[in-house]
């Protein structure tokens, strides 16, 4: 008798306003190589063998215009839901989980492993998502990301250095981050009912909610996620060499 594939859902974050780049357009609907950012990022997840469905996080005022002119427009057909997000990422993955236990077909709404990642990170390709759902099968929390190449200094309020870590103990995190359901899911519920404060990623949540650290899973120095204008052309660049 065959195993029962396990489910996996990808969580596309686009909700950002991207005020450090500038400009009326937020960053992940730039366009880079003549389509949006977040397509390609769409895109890996639409093709990825292991990747079951598609949530993707948008402003409430960019609903329509995703569904039609990314969704529809490039083929995203795994997507089963575009919802609105909150202010913050943390509010944005809290949106989309609960978009998750309410849609309407139980198939769609079991889902086993949740992969979150940023809109704004066009250059995830197979091979790292290969390496991140292999690992949370295992694991149950992961984290793509890189060795640092910099020496990392840790300073005081005033500046001053107060540490200099092991460069092979530090590591750049990326997305996706993968989790259990069974984890993910009791961490935000936890994490919304006190203080938010300081949380800047998905991992933190499990970590401070559960008491579960996440493993590096190691990812690609272009896994770069589009913040300034420099990060554009640095883009530009990746994918001429493409």
């Amino acid at each position: 008798m065959n195993e029962k594939k396990e489910k996996y859902t990808a969580v596309v974050l686009a909700a950002g306003k991207g005020t450090r780049m500038g400009g009326s357009v937020a960053k992940q609907f730039l366009e880079i190589g003549g389509k949006p950012v977040v397509v390609y990022a769409l895109e890996v997840f639409e093709h990825s063998p292991e990747i079951d469905q598609i949530i993707l996080v948008t402003g409430a005022d960019k609903i329509e215009y995703c569904q039609k002119e990314i969704i529809e427009k490039y083929g995203i057909k795994k997507t089963v839901s575009v919802c609105a997000g909150g202010r913050e990422r943390y509010e944005s993955v809290w949106k989309a989980l609960q978009t998750l236990k309410s849609l309407k077909s139980e198939q769609e709404q079991k889902t086993d492993y949740v992969l979150i990642h940023d809109g704004a990170r066009p250059f995830l390709n197979q091979e790292m998502l290969e390496r991140l759902c292999a690992c949370v099968k295992e694991e149950k929390a992961c984290v793509l990301g890189m060795p640092v190449k910099d020496t990392i200094k840790l300073t005081d309020e005033n500046g001053k250095i107060r540490e200099s870590p092991r460069r092979d103990l530090v590591w750049q995190a990326q997305t996706p981050q993968a989790f259990a359901a069974e984890l993910l899911f009791p961490a935000f519920e936890k994490l919304m009912q006190h203080s938010t404060e300081g949380i800047t990623d998905d991992a933190m949540v499990v970590e401070q909610e559960m008491g579960i650290a996440s493993v590096m899973v190691k990812g690609g120095y272009e896994n770069i996620k589009i913040t300034t204008p420099e990060d554009l052309l640095v883009a530009e660049s990746f994918l001429a060499e493409k």
